[in-house]
């Protein structure tokens, strides 16, 4: 039950051949993860957001503040990969940044409007992206090379991966 409540939509498995026509459903999918995340907390109040999605979990807070700090990371590793051969990218403790005051107090509407300046950026630049683009590689240091299009894919699931978090709990507390 807890790899359920952990990956409540599955643990990441990329397509190692994605095709060049599934670009834009997962750009759009990453254009549409702001809204999903204002849907998925909205009504929500200060005792609810900071009750954790599951057992030893993050609070909703903490996934809401989770969201653009990772997803800040994955736009500055596709400019890095955009304009740089194969870089070596920085990963960061997650974890660690989840327990920071802010993270564990501040409301929610500061990375709620973030996000959406983020990935208005964001998608504009992927748009622009030619197919062979996504081939373009990086190194990250835990995970070896990827390519651009599999850094795509990963995004876009972790958005639909905390949204189910939040969406989870909802449904299993009744809100």
């Amino acid at each position: 039950m807890d790899e359920d409540l952990r990956y409540p939509i599955g643990r990441f498995r990329p397509v190692k051949d994605l095709s060049q026509i599934e670009y834009p459903r997962l750009i759009n999918e990453i254009g549409e993860a702001p809204q999903r995340f204002r849907k998925a907390v909205s009504g929500l109040n200060d005792q609810q957001l900071d009750t954790p999605y599951r057992p030893g979990g993050w609070t909703v807070r903490q996934v809401i503040h989770h969201v653009p700090d990772s997803h800040l990371n994955a736009y500055i590793r596709f400019k890095l990969a955009m304009t740089e051969d194969h870089p070596t990218i920085r990963p960061y403790l997650e974890a660690r940044w989840a327990e920071l005051p802010e993270a564990k107090s501040a409301a929610i509407e500061i990375s709620l409007a973030f996000l959406e300046a983020l990935h208005t950026r964001w998608v504009l630049s992927l748009q622009k992206m030619r197919p062979e683009d996504f081939q373009r590689t990086l190194n990250h240091p835990e995970n070896g090379t990827m390519t651009l299009d599999t850094v795509l894919q990963l995004y876009a699931w972790h958005g639909k991966h905390h949204e189910a978090h939040i969406t989870g709990l909802k449904t299993r507390m009744g809100w």
